[in-house]
């Protein structure tokens, strides 16, 4: 397939750069087999029976933004970094500007606390090496780092105190990620007690979003695309729930394509999936098989996005289309701090309230 057939025409004024509140009073739009409805967030479980499954991704967005100074004799430096990745030598890969202003070896100073050097380079990103671990790292970070907005929303306005909430999921467990798994921002705990009181199963698992989430795809012809990796874990207790229902004839639903990219990275065949743990640059386009999704919650993507061709995938491009065209038309809020989709490819559970 062609990039061109996952494109479509965005206004601006429908790309969100803060939250709904409360979080669950985001716009929902439930597209459940041929239908298309207009609901809100806090009524999704209406559209699960109970035995439903969510899996949700509990990892948690470091603050990855950084800004400081390189100092050369009488010459100061304003440097800016975001960290994208941690590397197994103790450094983080991470985008510097402007890196021609640093040499190897040379201290980037972030706070009084946190100071890095730099200890080579990696194509564009640069290799920091810091001067804290562990603990000491992370409550240095936290103090002179800054959420990392995507594009769409830094463009428009500076990351503030409210971004360190709101930017963060309320089940956030394992720092990581260098992005929000942004379709979970929209649970709080009104919705939560009412899955619970649904009947509702809830599963964790962790996916480190990264940087490359944001990449633009560069190829028109779409097979050609290489997919960024990000590190994953689907726990053993994880895999016997998921397993658990998929064997109860019950619908596993993940929320967010991060998520769901993980399960399918897992799956060892139709309704079969492991324990799993490492990189994936699972790449889900039209024709993809499902072996364990049923259904997904996720917002409103980019144009000719790689998880445009996720949705499309699940729905199939011709409805794809039509569900983004009712959700530009009912003025619906794109991207990260937008409002959110249920996608039912079968359809909603026969009992739905609605």
């Amino acid at each position: 397939m062609k990039l061109s057939d996952f494109d479509f025409d965005l206004p601006e004024r429908l790309i969100a750069t803060r939250p709904a509140r409360p979080r669950s009073s985001a716009r929902m739009l439930v597209a459940a087999g041929d239908r298309i409805v207009d609901a809100r967030a806090i009524d999704l479980p209406d559209w699960l029976a109970p035995g439903d499954r969510l899996v949700l991704n509990d990892t948690k967005v470091i603050p990855a933004r950084l800004s400081g100074t390189r100092t050369r004799g009488d010459a100061v430096a304003r440097i800016e970094a975001t960290l994208l990745e941690p590397r197994a030598d103790g450094t983080w890969a991470a985008l510097v500007k402007p890196l021609r202003k640093l040499n190897e070896g040379e201290t980037v100073r972030f706070s009084e606390a946190l100071s890095a050097d730099l200890a080579g380079r990696d194509g564009a990103a640069a290799l920091l090496r810091f001067n804290l671990g562990g603990d000491d790292f992370d409550a240095a970070l936290a103090e002179a780092g800054a959420m990392p907005l995507p594009p769409y929303i830094a463009g428009r306005r500076p990351a503030d105190a409210r971004d360190a909430e709101d930017y963060q999921t309320i089940w956030a467990r394992v720092p990581g990620a260098v992005a929000a798994p942004t379709a979970s921002l929209h649970f709080d705990a009104a919705l939560m007690a009412a899955l619970v009181a649904r009947g509702v199963e809830i599963t964790h698992v962790t996916l480190h979003v990264g940087a490359g989430t944001f990449l633009p795809v560069k190829v028109d012809d779409i097979s050609a695309h290489k997919m960024h990796a990000e590190w994953g874990e689907v726990t053993a207790g994880a895999a016997d729930e998921i397993a658990a229902t998929l064997a109860a004839g019950r619908r596993v639903i993940p929320v967010g394509t991060t998520a769901l990219r993980l399960i399918e990275s897992a799956a060892l065949g139709p309704g079969e999936i492991a324990p799993w743990r490492g990189d994936t640059d699972i790449f889900i386009t039209p024709g993809f098989g499902f072996r364990i999704a049923s259904g997904l919650m996720t917002n409103f993507h980019l144009p000719k996005s790689t998880l445009m061709m996720l949705v499309s995938a699940l729905m199939g491009v011709d409805r794809t289309r039509h569900i983004y065209a009712h959700a530009i038309a009912e003025e619906y809020r794109f991207f990260s701090y937008g409002d959110a989709s249920l996608l039912l490819p079968e359809g909603g559970p026969p009992q739905a309230r609605v």
